[in-house]
């Protein structure tokens, strides 16, 4: 795999698909969005006049002119109002000339490496590049000359420095100009605006015929070809047992299934003899992609599903009973739910203060300790397996390696972008941007500082807000009893705990999220001490400055005395967010202003529930 990480600096769009109905046309594409998470990609639906401004989240990379002008479904692309043009599978500002050129060193690397190890068995090593575009590799001119495309250019390069390692020296002993090539056709259809008609020179007409025609010659040690370029007719018309390395350098999202693709590479190797290598060591195919190899292996496995109607098992979920969980009649009346009910029942109200010096001082402090890396482009290497009852997997084969990118940034408004995200004044945020002297961290990587500063800028909010919190019990506002009977519960059973006890709580069933709560509940029951217990029900929130909060549990314990708990369980090892740890602080100050209710959490067992 090699993908771009932490580049969203630029105004990413890639066209998946185009549609016609009767009254309108659309389009789905992938773009950028500002979430409150950061900068994500998502899929979207647009029409015309849609703004991707406006539908990124204001991201100011978006800002120039990215209107929906036309969506063309008979040519599949869409046109915005700057000029740009996108076909059906093609991306735009998502991914560098740096990526392709890390693909295609990564694929001479591989090549050397695997001619290094077959070599001396007589097996003869091809790599297979597929690209979208013909000029990307050959230019054409109209009086029959020819010119290198910059995939062209750039292998070059990248073989040449490669071959000058000690231990590849002698590995290829051919001038880089002999050991690559292309093969480019129409298809019958002639769809491929980039082909062109077949051999239309000398070379080119030599090219074919030793690629399409003289498979023998092509898999002999001493033809210097091993590298060959192709646009499309590859896929289905070319079959070549000693591809064993695929990369996909296509700029555009390709529309042949990738289980035909990456089919040239599927075929049982031979030897300088002819005969067939069944050795499964060294019939290994690598596929460069630029995607991540997850993503590779899934779209993979859904297409082998799809067009040969095998189903892995581990895709298929094993169906499970689900329980209807029943609350017990006459809950009303036991004495136990009545007196822990009328003791947490109450709903308050919150108001909070803080220093804006204290803000400033935290928020400076916060900004400095950011730290901001350029783009990085990531290698990594994995086997791609199958089977029956797992599907296509993957397992990884080396540690990822990371090389960081410099590239061209735009830079966007910023006090607009983090007033967005976290409500601060301009003049505040302003102030603790000089102070902080953040701006070579804004020119190193725009959208990565602004998605730290806003989460860490909002984090010392909140916390201000959390220290300075305080609640008051609100006269006649109370949850209604009523309410658990308006409540329809049901559960899988690997989520539900049976109670034995009915007298002990309200349902026949404790429907639990984690082991935790599993364990937590077993206990509840079979406690002698513990009188009552229950899950709070989902509308039992509690306001905070960070959204609803709804604790875990009401258990009456009684011991020297009768008391009242509140608990939050969570695992021993769990690391709570920030944000959890704040509404949690704002839960034990709420249960504070409630006479005889003791708050607990977060806990991980019934041992740290005491009624001394």
């Amino acid at each position: 795999s090699i993908i771009t990480e932490d580049d969203h600096n630029h105004a990413f769009v890639e066209l998946k698909q185009t549609n016609s109905l009767k009254t309108a046309v659309s389009a789905k594409v992938s773009i950028d969005v500002a979430t409150s998470k950061g900068v994500k990609q998502q899929d979207m639906t647009i029409r015309v006049d849609d703004d991707l401004y406006e539908l990124s989240g204001k991201r100011e990379a978006y800002s120039n002119g990215f209107i929906v002008e036309e969506i063309d479904p008979t040519q599949g692309l869409i046109k915005f109002t700057n000029g740009v043009v996108i076909y059906e599978g093609q991306a735009q500002g998502g991914k560098s000339e740096e990526i392709v050129k890390t693909q295609i060193k990564q694929t001479i690397i591989d090549h050397f490496e695997k001619e290094k190890e077959l070599a001396p068995k007589g097996i003869k090593v091809l790599s297979l590049f597929f690209i979208d575009k013909v000029a990307h590799y050959r230019k054409y001119h109209k009086g029959g000359e020819t010119e290198k495309g910059k995939f062209a250019l750039w292998f070059e390069e990248a073989f040449k420095e490669i071959k000058q390692n000690p231990k590849y020296a002698d590995v290829i002993p051919y001038p880089v100009e002999e050991v690559h090539d292309g093969y480019f056709a129409k298809d019958r259809k002639g769809q491929y605006k980039d082909s062109w008609e077949n051999r239309q020179t000398i070379a080119d007409d030599q090219a074919y015929e030793l690629i399409m025609r003289d498979k023998e010659k092509l898999l002999s040690m001493d033809t210097p070809l091993r590298f060959v370029f192709s646009h499309s007719a590859l896929r289905e018309g070319w079959d070549n047992p000693n591809v064993f390395q695929i990369c996909t350098i296509n700029e555009t999202s390709s529309e042949i299934k990738k289980r035909q693709e990456i089919g040239r590479g599927l075929r049982l190797p031979v030897n300088q003899e002819g005969e067939r290598v069944f050795d499964t060591n060294i019939n290994v195919l690598t596929v460069i992609a630029n995607e991540f190899y997850e993503d590779f292996a899934r779209a993979l496995q859904t297409e082998i599903e799809t067009e040969t109607g095998v189903t892995f098992e581990s895709r298929i979920k094993n169906k499970k009973k689900r329980r209807k969980i029943t609350l017990r009649k006459g809950y009303k009346l036991d004495e136990n739910f009545k007196d822990l009910w009328d003791k947490i029942k109450y709903q308050t109200r919150y108001q909070v203060s803080y220093s804006r010096e204290e803000l400033v001082r935290r928020a400076v402090e916060a900004i400095k300790a950011i730290e901001v890396s350029s783009p990085v482009i990531i290698t990594s290497k994995v086997a791609i397996e199958m089977d029956e009852k797992e599907g296509v997997s993957a397992r990884i084969r080396n540690a990822p390696s990371a090389r960081r990118v410099e590239t061209d940034v735009v830079v966007p408004n910023v006090l607009a972008y983090l007033q967005k995200n976290t409500k601060l004044t301009n003049a505040t945020l302003l102030e603790v941007l000089s102070k902080a002297e953040a701006l070579p961290k804004i020119l190193k990587n725009p959208q990565q500082f602004l998605d730290q500063a806003a989460q860490v800028l909002t984090e010392v909010l909140q916390s201000l807000m959390v220290d300075g919190i305080e609640y008051e019990q609100i006269a006649d506002r109370y949850w209604e009893m009523h309410l658990f009977e308006d409540e329809e519960l049901s559960g899988y059973l690997d989520s539900l705990v049976q109670v034995k006890q009915q007298d002990k709580t309200l349902y026949d069933y404790v429907l639990t999220d984690s082991e935790v709560e599993k364990e937590f509940a077993r206990d509840l029951e079979s406690l002698y001490d513990v009188k009552f217990y229950f899950k709070l029900p989902y509308w039992f929130k509690i306001e905070t400055p960070l959204g609803s909060y709804n604790p875990d549990w009401a258990v009456v314990l009684n011991g020297d005395k009768k008391v009242y708990f509140v608990a939050e369980t969570k695992s021993e090892a769990q690391e709570l967010r920030a944000s959890e740890e704040m509404k949690i602080a704002c839960g034990k100050k709420h249960f504070a202003q409630l006479p005889d209710v003791e708050f607990k959490g977060p806990i991980h067992s019934t041992s740290q529930l005491s009624a001394n």
